[in-house]
C-alpha cells in the first residue's frame, strides 16, 4: 500500500501516510479522549483529553513507525532495499523490495520488529513507573506499554502477511530447504487466522459489543487478503 503523503525520509528511507491513517488516527485519539483520560484523570478540563489523546495517539503511531523502520533496517543490512514505510487504517508496512535469500535473512528481517515492540513496551513501562516528576505521564505510558505489547504479541501470530507468518515461513523454509513450502504453510496459516478473526469478530457483535466486533472482522477481512 502507497503512502499519499510524505511526511519524513528516515535512513534514507520515505516514510507517508496513506489518506485511510487519518480514520484511525481521529478514531484512536476519540476513543483516549473520551473513555480513557477522563477515567483516569476525572478532573481535568475537557480541552486536556483531547489533548492527551492527540499527543498519546501520535506517540501510537511513532511506536509503529519505529516497528517498521526495525524491520527495514535488518531488511537493509542484509542487502535488501526499502522502497518506503506507510501507515495506514490497520497499522504500519514497510515495502521490502525482493524477498530474503536464506531462511535466516527472513527471519531476522521479520522478528525485529515484535522486538522493538517490546522495547517500547519496557520504555513506556519504565516511565510509567517514574512518573513522580512530571504530572499525566502515568496513564500515556501505561496505555502506550500496553499497545506496544498487544502490538507485538499480534503480530507473532504465525500466519501471513503478519510477523509471525515470515517467522513461520523461515523456519519451515529452514527444515524444508524449500522457500516454496514455506511460503504455502505460512499463507495456509494467514487465512486460518484471518477466517478466526472473522468468526470472533461475528460472535463479538451477537454478544452485543458492536464496534469490537467489526473491528475484528474487518482485521480478519484485511489479513485475508
Amino acid at each position: 500500500m502507497s503512502a499519499n503523503i510524505r511526511i519524513a525520509h528516515i535512513w534514507g528511507i520515505p516514510v507517508g501516510l496513506h489518506v485511510s491513517w487519518f480514520v484511525i488516527f481521529v478514531l484512536v485519539t476519540w476513543s483516549l479522549a473520551t473513555g480513557y483520560f477522563p477515567a483516569e484523570y476525572p478532573d481535568i478540563p475537557v480541552a486536556a483529553y483531547w489533548l492527551l489523546g492527540a499527543v498519546t495517539s501520535v506517540l501510537f503511531f511513532a511506536s509503529v513507525v519505529v516497528h517498521e523502520l526495525a524491520h527495514s533496517i535488518v531488511a537493509l543490512r542484509h542487502g535488501i532495499p526499502v522502497r518506503e514505510i506507510s501507515l495506514f487504517i490497520f497499522g504500519g508496512v514497510a515495502q521490502i523490495g525482493e524477498e530474503p535469500k536464506s531462511a535466516r535473512d527472513e527471519f531476522r528481517i521479520a522478528i525485529a520488529g515484535p522486538v522493538s515492540s517490546l522495547l517500547l513496551a519496557i520504555v513506556f513501562g519504565i516511565v510509567y513507573l517514574l512518573d513522580q516528576p512530571i504530572p499525566y505521564l502515568a496513564a500515556p505510558s501505561l496505555w502506550l506499554m500496553r499497545i506496544n505489547l498487544m502490538l507485538a504479541l499480534f503480530n507473532l501470530i504465525p500466519g501471513f502477511p503478519l510477523d509471525g507468518g515470515r517467522v513461520l515461513r523461515a523456519a519451515v523454509w529452514s527444515w524444508t530447504r524449500s522457500y516454496y513450502r514455506g511460503t504455502q504453510v505460512a499463507a495456509y496459516a494467514g487465512q486460518a487466522v484471518a477466517f478466526a478473526f472473522i468468526g470472533l469478530g461475528l460472535l463479538v457483535v451477537l454478544t452485543g459489543s458492536f464496534f469490537n466486533g467489526i473491528w475484528l472482522v474487518f482485521i480478519g477481512w484485511f489479513l485475508q487478503n
